[in-house]
């Protein structure tokens, strides 16, 4: 990436920085920031993104979800195509849970591929996380990360099967507990 690409990415890590800041992982010791760039670190390095506002997003991913940021904050900042993934990867928490769930996943199988990708790089991150978990919550991550590669499976471009492929070997290490 030349320094006008790496700029808005740069500027995206330092805004998730400051808007998940005094927030940490399930752990409880973990700065919740770790996730997202693990996330953005998963896409590069294990899927071969190179897009910069897909790895903005995926930096932001959690954003508007978990902080007090909105879309429009995401737009004016990023532009609109971030601010749009960013809110396909987000859940409404103002729906019930089961309504919410089943319009996230909606959402998530008819979203754009970069998305997809970055919300599998999501899972991959939370199932490597699930390793010290206890079994109940374990199964959480692993079911949640075989949801997604379900849904996405049918019609995933060619280009990008081997996300699919890898988070699915993911998944039977952690069933496996070879994780």
């Amino acid at each position: 990436m030349d320094h006008q690409e790496i700029k808005p990415l740069l500027e995206a890590i330092s805004f998730a920085a400051r808007a998940h800041q005094g927030h940490f992982r399930n752990d409880e010791k973990t700065p919740y920031l770790a996730h997202p760039l693990r996330v953005m670190t998963i896409l590069i390095e294990r899927f071969g993104m190179r897009d910069p506002e897909t790895l903005a997003a995926a930096v932001l991913h959690d954003t508007i979800e978990d902080t007090k940021t909105d879309h429009d904050d995401l737009s004016e900042r990023f532009g609109p195509r971030v601010a749009d993934f960013v809110a396909a990867l987000s859940k409404d928490k103002r729906q019930p849970e089961d309504q919410r769930e089943r319009l996230y996943h909606e959402r998530l199988a008819a979203a754009p591929v970069e998305v997809q990708l970055c919300k599998l790089a999501d899972v991959y991150d939370n199932l490597l996380d699930s390793a010290g978990m206890e079994p109940p919550q374990r199964r959480k991550k692993i079911d949640k990360a075989q949801q997604a590669v379900d849904g996405f499976a049918p019609g995933f471009p060619e280009q990008w099967r081997h996300a699919l492929d890898m988070v699915r070997e993911l998944i039977a290490a952690a069933e496996s507990e070879q994780l």
